[in-house]
């Protein structure tokens, strides 16, 4: 069970969106983390979690905070496929790095969702400069509680 206070552990994904490599926390100490765990037919993600994980995107410096989407599919497998995902991110124009998350082979909870302990989507992790866990939340987070936070993990 991951918990605040803890080193994120490594990603391990099925491959990767927007990206010429896969990235790897490890290689991204220094910077601040955001992971957003989401699902394309999510509508607190579509609405809320995606948007806010592409501002954060656009705002900050890449060598500051690096964002990282990660499609977690935990329900209706047989429609959210890569490819579907692939157009889905060209018709949401998302820029950032996205992980697809690999499914898993004791149940519906993809491998990703279950190192992360999360427990569902949308999902926010915070991952410090030193890559230890800051901040987990299941659901909605305010955009102005984010930048705060994020603005502490920079300082």
């Amino acid at each position: 069970m991951i918990s605040r206070g803890v080193k994120a552990p490594e990603l391990t994904v099925a491959g990767w969106l927007n990206t010429d490599e896969p990235l790897q926390l490890e290689k991204l100490r220094g910077q601040v983390v955001v992971l957003h765990a989401f699902q394309m037919l999510c509508p607190g993600c579509v609405t809320h979690g995606l948007p806010q994980a592409a501002a954060i995107h656009e705002l900050y410096r890449s060598d500051e905070v690096q964002v990282i989407g990660l499609h977690s599919v935990f329900e209706h497998h047989h429609v959210m496929t890569p490819d579907a995902l692939k157009v889905f991110v060209h018709e949401y124009r998302l820029k950032f790095p996205i992980a697809i998350d690999l499914p898993s082979d004791s149940g519906p909870v993809p491998v990703m969702m279950q190192k992360l302990n999360l427990q569902g989507t949308p999902s926010l992790v915070l991952i410090d400069k030193d890559g230890t866990i800051r901040f987990t939340q299941l659901g909605r987070v305010n955009d102005m509680q984010v930048g705060n936070m994020i603005g502490r993990l920079l300082a």
